[in-house]
């Protein structure tokens, strides 16, 4: 998009008045989304969206310009708006930036600019017409296909200059299931940072098909009883549960603002010795996998918590000059519209060693969930609460009738203290994280644990998007 001699009289620009550091960083987003409802494409849209923000740190604060003008003279002049706000008196030396190469790659076999929206649209109604087919119960499907192409351009007052083309492709089926006045909803998705290929090994019409049983199956299930037990959270069920009681409290501007429970706690015991946490953000083709976090570090893999340890935080570049050391390379924002802060990438429970059957054959009486929905989670105590989407009374070690409207009620670290068995296999879900009004594509994961007590409620509890700490695609 620009030259490394423009990208150097710009990053000048932004630190003429002084500052610590200043950087760049430049976007071409081209996404399409298609999306069905009533039986009938309702939209198909294709969009680009272009710009660039320049930021300046001068001490602990920020200053930060962004345009949709991508000319040398419109960024010199955010650069100069920058630089002025955070005006120190401290002139800087000549700026010079070195191409940074990625410590991994990926390839993509279908870019989704080069498949024909009529093949996508296609996707979408097979979905459309497999979740309909299911039931006459059925009631309503909707559909939602998207993929965005992302090319970035990132560089800094350290010298850093980066290159990079993200690609992620997005699939999700939500059905609505009707009977006797009563209503339930089924929820499936898949998506990664992969191309139109996805459908290689993801199959839209079993999605569509999976969503529809799933809200049939509520239909027929009991009320979900009330009180403390244990539950065991197949793998399946994906990572919400460290995503939101674990993960968010982990970065490190929350505890930086003493806004997390894990403030102030490195190399304290903060979980079962049976977890280990991981935010990696290198795994191939998940949703929350990058190259080059938005500030132009490198993706990496970072072990959080180990065997029940409190080891690291997720740090951008602000967050770890105050603490004296390296960036974790989880620096992240929506858009060239936004600063960068620190978001988790691909965030799991690491596998134990336990066959996933027999945890549930050995739990004589409990709760099984296979499919969490949405929550919420207060980082400076802990405590969350999550919705339960699909679940299962475990009486005996054997599985029983389902349970609709259950919820989840207890406080992370000390429901990560409870965690007693930890199965060997690993299953991931996609989502876009909230924090601070961003969006951040991620992916979350566990293996099959059994916590030995939480609360279970009996009634759900209806939550806007808004409070949701991860949404769902």
């Amino acid at each position: 998009m620009l030259s490394k001699n423009e990208l150097e009289k710009i990053l000048e620009a932004a630190l003429a008045e002084g500052g610590d550091f200043a950087d760049i960083f430049l976007e071409k987003k081209i996404t399409t989304a298609i999306g069905c409802e009533d039986n009938k494409i309702e939209r198909v849209n294709t969009g680009i969206d272009i710009g660039a923000g320049v930021r300046v740190i001068n001490g602990s604060a920020t200053s930060y310009a962004y345009t949709n003008d991508l000319s040398l003279h419109s960024l010199l002049q955010i650069a100069n708006v920058a630089s002025r706000a955070a005006k120190s008196g401290l002139r800087t030396r000549p700026i010079k930036v070195h191409k940074k190469l990625p410590h991994f790659d990926f390839d993509v076999e279908l870019p989704p600019d080069k498949v024909p929206v009529s093949d996508k649209v296609g996707q979408v109604e097979q979905a459309n017409k497999a979740a309909r087919g299911v039931d006459e119960k059925i009631k309503q499907v909707t559909v939602g296909y998207g993929d965005t192409i992302q090319d970035v351009v990132i560089a800094n007052s350290l010298g850093v200059f980066v290159e990079d083309r993200r690609i992620r492709t997005r699939f999700v089926v939500n059905s609505v299931a009707s009977d006797a006045g009563q209503v339930q909803t089924g929820y499936e998705a898949f998506g990664g940072t992969e191309g139109y290929e996805i459908f290689k090994t993801h199959s839209s019409e079993e999605i569509g098909e999976t969503a529809s049983r799933r809200a049939i199956s509520l239909l027929q299930a009991d009320p979900a009883p009330a009180g403390k037990m244990p539950v065991v959270m197949a793998a399946e069920a994906g990572g919400t549960m460290v995503h939101e009681a674990c993960g968010h409290g982990l970065e490190a501007d929350l505890v930086q603002k003493k806004l997390s429970v894990y403030s102030g706690k490195l190399e304290q015991n903060v979980a079962s010795p049976l977890v280990t946490v991981v935010d990696d953000a290198t795994i191939k083709g998940k949703y929350g996998t990058m190259r080059f976090d938005d500030e132009g570090n490198h993706g990496r893999k970072k072990v959080l918590i180990d065997g029940g340890v409190l080891k690291d935080y997720m740090y951008d570049y602000l967050t770890s000059e105050k603490d004296h050391r390296e960036s974790t390379g989880n620096g992240r924002r929506e858009s060239f519209r936004e600063k960068p802060i620190p978001r988790m990438t691909n965030t799991y429970i690491a596998p134990g060693k336990e066959d996933p059957e027999k945890i549930i054959k050995e739990t004589k009486k409990g709760l099984l969930v296979r499919k969490m929905g949405g929550g919420q989670v207060n980082t400076t105590n802990g405590d969350f609460v999550f919705d339960v989407a699909e679940g299962y009374l475990i009486e005996e070690g054997e599985i029983k009738k389902m349970v609709r409207g259950a919820t989840l009620t207890g406080n992370g670290p000390e429901a990560l203290v409870q965690v007693d068995r930890v199965g060997r296999d690993l299953g991931f879900a996609i989502g876009t994280c909230g924090k601070d009004g961003q969006g951040a594509p991620v992916s979350d994961a566990q293996p099959t644990i059994r916590i030995k007590e939480l609360i279970v409620g009996g009634t759900a509890h209806e939550k806007s998007a808004e409070k949701k700490g991860i949404k769902r695609l």
